[in-house]
């Protein structure tokens, strides 16, 4: 297993970030990026092949209506589960920037097919 402490976890999450295309990043003004070390117990309703690296939390932008923003819409990216299942520093790089775009892409209204077939299932 790869060792990053939450802080350098967390650099590599806003790196991933900051190389997202702007007018992608410009969408995400109300988005809450977070990373937290596990998923909660009630995050986990997967199958048991799976294993969650992100989650996307809030309404997709294809499904609001036009009361403009709420709350925040928050992503959050598993640390451990990363670590655990990257073999070198380039995997948990790499993993970390498909799992935020697979979770932007759930906010931007993606589902689980249009994610694999752009290469973030």
């Amino acid at each position: 297993m790869i060792r990053l402490s939450q802080r350098e976890f967390a650099k590599l999450v806003r790196q991933a970030y900051y190389q997202l295309p702007p007018r992608v990043r410009q969408r995400l003004d109300n988005v809450d990026i977070s990373v937290a070390d596990w998923p909660d117990a009630d995050d986990l309703d997967l199958p048991e092949d799976s294993t969650l690296f992100g989650l996307y939390t809030g309404v997709p932008l294809t499904e609001r209506e036009g009361n403009g923003p709420g709350l925040p819409d928050q992503i959050i990216v598993f640390r451990r589960p990363i670590l655990e299942h990257c073999a070198t520093p380039e995997e948990v790089v790499r993993e970390i920037q498909v799992t935020l775009w697979h979770e932007v892409g759930h906010y931007l209204g993606m589902d689980e097919d249009d994610l694999h077939r752009l290469g973030y299932g």
